[in-house]
């Protein structure tokens, strides 16, 4: 059987950065053909970032993608780069009218095979999804080829993402073409328990498409997405060859005996109107070798260390894509702060975060005294100032009471922090969890104050297990925990007035995140909860929390997503609305 060593590549790339992202792509390609490979592969639309969203729509930006392309090809070539095939993602646009009103030049999510200098083969996502975070029927028109490129006398057959998550398509059409190999590019966002899915996903289209398969995903971060590589390669028999590192960039290299290209290969059209489209690279096998490479299996994360390493990552590259060298965060010395303080430590490092303690009149010495441990234990730079002042001098002119009282605390920090990063350039951390966010228990205009929320889509319950795993973490490795173990224990609390608690205002957590869990994630009603146990009345003062602060969530700054339903696109409701669920 011929062999086949394959490259893919495992990176990040920075939307709308075409030039940084060839300057990575022909970096890992060099790295690639220096270990022997003789296919090259790259994620989803690397070229230019992914996701694009409306960058699809600006005819500039499709030609520099197109441009830039072409740019590309002959570069690897002059760097002596040529005779290895690279298939990379980009964005191109159609050369006819496929579908009302998207008429010819419509953008399309594309990928295209390099070789010799020149593009030999160009493709376009057969799927396009539209759900979730996705968008893609808003901007692309789907493509309606096969795209198979012999190599060295193997037929690889290509596929985007979505390809492999829906029925149909090119899997079957991969089997009925005879490929030896299937390659799907794929940016893939994160999300808890995503890994196991795609594990089993994988198999199973390996099977349907009678071929090897290799499953190649991006890393890194955009605005509210993480991507954790992740990337897989199994048999024909859906068993696992090879399995790259989560949430590390890196090449995968993989050596595989694959099956000769057939001497009358199929032509035309196969499974759902697709059209075989051929480039052929290379007729002869390589000369028999030894395999040296075999990808590996690396590790798996067990699940907290799997989402805390999920909001280091989208933290990091929120900041350093956006230019920014160093954050800002509140702290109160509760366990908000305090996780939000230590994935940011993990993520810039200690010397690039700093933090404000503004305690009132009612913040208790031991929130004052953990927010200075907490600086101790992970080395962040703390200042305090007091907001006593300022709330007197505001309390005189207005004199307000009751909840106006407390939320004008909460303000008054917010502009403190929002004035020292005018001044200084930090990036503001919001500290709020999905919990909160949920049932609109914080304060427009101040702790809801920043331009990132890293804890954004984590519920408070989860908020303590992180906080809790990190310094177990710290322990094992022989390091200093970096929360301090009085903000786990002690009940949590705003701090706005005398002996306030979360719970004079909410129930329990573990109750109020079960409840949450099935209303916002999974969409189920009140009887549907109802019926699996909660007690009704507090289900239904629930929910009309929730639905009620739907306005307080659309001014929330983006935050890191780990679940399948996060608060931003993936959960779109109505502001104005008057549907309530009936008690």
């Amino acid at each position: 059987m011929p062999q086949l060593r394959l490259a893919l590549n495992q990176i990040d790339s920075h939307v709308g950065d075409i030039a940084a992202n060839a300057d990575s792509i022909v970096h890992w390609t060099r790295h690639s053909a220096e270990q022997g490979a003789h296919l090259v592969a790259f994620p989803e639309m690397v070229l230019t970032g992914y996701p694009v969203e409306d960058l699809a729509l600006r005819e500039s930006f499709v030609d520099a993608s197109r441009t830039a392309l072409v740019g590309l090809a002959a570069r690897l070539a002059a760097e002596g780069l040529g005779e290895l095939p690279v298939v990379v993602g980009y964005l191109d646009r159609s050369e006819k009218a496929a579908r009302y009103g998207q008429p010819a030049g419509a953008p399309l999510n594309a990928a295209a095979v390099l070789h010799r200098g020149g593009v030999v083969l160009r493709f376009a996502k057969h799927h396009l999804p539209n759900y979730g975070v996705f968008d893609e029927f808003r901007y692309f028109v789907p493509g309606d080829t096969l795209p198979v490129v012999r190599v060295h006398g193997v037929d690889v057959a290509l596929a985007i993402c979505e390809d492999l998550w829906q029925d149909g398509g090119r899997v079957p059409a991969t089997r009925s073409a005879g490929a030896g190999l299937l390659v799907s590019i794929n940016a893939s966002p994160y999300e808890r328990n995503k890994d196991d899915v795609r594990l089993e996903l994988v198999r199973k289209r390996a099977q349907e498409a009678g071929c090897t398969l290799a499953y190649l995903a991006m890393t890194g971060g955009q605005d509210e997405l993480v991507f954790d590589g992740d990337s897989i390669v199994v048999d024909r028999d859906g068993e696992v060859v090879a399995r790259a590192p989560q949430f590390t960039e890196g090449c995968v290299l993989v050596d595989l005996d694959l099956p000769a290209a057939a001497a009358r290969p199929v032509e035309g059209v196969v499974d759902d109107g697709l059209r075989i489209d051929r480039a052929v690279l290379s007729e002869e096998p390589v000369p028999a070798y030894e395999p040296e490479v075999t990808g590996g299996y690396a590790d798996r994360l067990d699940d907290d260390e799997e989402v805390y390493t999920a909001l280091v990552v989208g933290l990091r590259a929120y900041v350093r894509k956006n230019g920014f060298r160093s954050v800002l965060v509140g702290l109160s010395g509760g366990i908000d702060s305090a996780l939000v303080a230590a994935i940011a430590c993990d993520a810039v490092g200690a010397r690039n975060v700093y933090g404000i303690s503004m305690p009132s009149k009612y913040s208790s010495d031991h929130s004052r005294g953990d927010a200075a441990e907490l600086a101790r234990r992970t080395g962040l730079d703390l200042r305090t100032v007091p907001i006593v002042p300022m709330f007197d001098a505001y309390m005189g002119s207005l004199g307000l009471t009751g909840l106006a009282e407390e939320n004008l605390q909460s303000r008054l920090r917010g502009t403190m922090l929002m004035a020292v990063s005018n001044q200084e350039g930090h990036l503001v951390l919001a500290p709020g969890n999905k919990s909160e966010l949920a049932v609109g228990y914080s304060t427009l205009y101040g702790d809801s104050v920043g331009a990132y929320g890293p804890i954004k889509d984590v519920y408070k319950s989860d908020v303590f297990r992180l906080a809790k795993w990190r310094n177990e973490a710290a322990e094992e490795r022989g390091q200093v925990p970096p929360i301090p173990e009085n903000s786990i224990s002690k009940p949590p609390s705003a701090e706005l007035r005398p002996d306030q608690v979360d719970t004079d205002s909410l129930p329990d957590y573990d109750v109020l995140d079960a409840v949450l869990a099935r209303y916002v994630d999974r969409d189920q009603g009140l009887e549907q909860i109802v019926a699996v146990g909660f007690e009704r009345q507090l289900v239904a003062r629930t929910l009309r929390m929730v639905d009620t602060a739907e306005y307080k969530r659309r001014q929330y700054p983006p935050g890191t997503k780990i679940s399948a339903k996060g608060f931003g696109k993936d959960r779109r409701l109505p502001i104005t609305n008057g549907w309530r669920e009936r008690a």
